[in-house]
């Protein structure tokens, strides 16, 4: 499995269409987690599996999905719903009753990738408004039976190879 996760791209609709030239028919997926402050209709976030940020107003994007993708089950969603600015509890016991592998949220703009019980949460960081840091970030997860590999990306789509993460499954 290998999946593009961007998030909190506000607007910004020309790195969504960057993004989609250059990893379309790289990756089983283009996962956007919300906050893309863009119609369903616009060209930039199709093709995208897209969920609702609250600061979207497009109401054909859910607020979750779970996606199935070679034989690992995604939850996807913003985050504001579930307080991931507090604390990922609320998150967690959703994964757990969605039975997910992976979790890929956004909504704080801080990105980070960790293994809670069996499943494994990522926030992509913010492709426009990071915190934390001052990279523009995405994500690529690489994933087969026994690890998956999370590496992170800034805008100019250079590798910030010090944060990447392994996870065995």
């Amino acid at each position: 499995m290998k999946v593009l996760v961007v998030s909190d791209s506000h607007g910004w609709s020309e790195i969504l269409t960057e993004l989609k030239q250059r990893y379309e028919g790289e990756v089983d997926v283009l996962i956007h987690c919300g906050d893309s402050e863009l119609s369903a209709d616009n060209p930039a976030i199709e093709g995208y599996v897209a969920v609702r940020g609250n600061c979207d107003t497009e109401e054909e994007f859910p607020y979750d999905i779970v996606e199935g993708v070679k034989g690992k089950r995604i939850f996807i969603t913003h985050g504001h719903r579930y307080n991931v600015k507090m604390s990922l509890m609320k998150l967690t016991y959703k994964a757990q009753e969605n039975g997910s592998d992976f979790v890929f949220f956004g909504h704080s703009h801080l990105l980070g990738a960790e293994k809670i019980n069996d499943a494994i949460f990522l926030n992509p960081g913010s492709i426009a408004m990071p915190r934390g840091r001052r990279e523009k970030t995405y994500a690529l997860v690489e994933a087969d039976e026994q690890q998956a590999v999370i590496r992170f990306f800034d805008e100019t789509h250079r590798e910030l190879t010090e944060l990447q993460c392994v996870f065995s499954l």
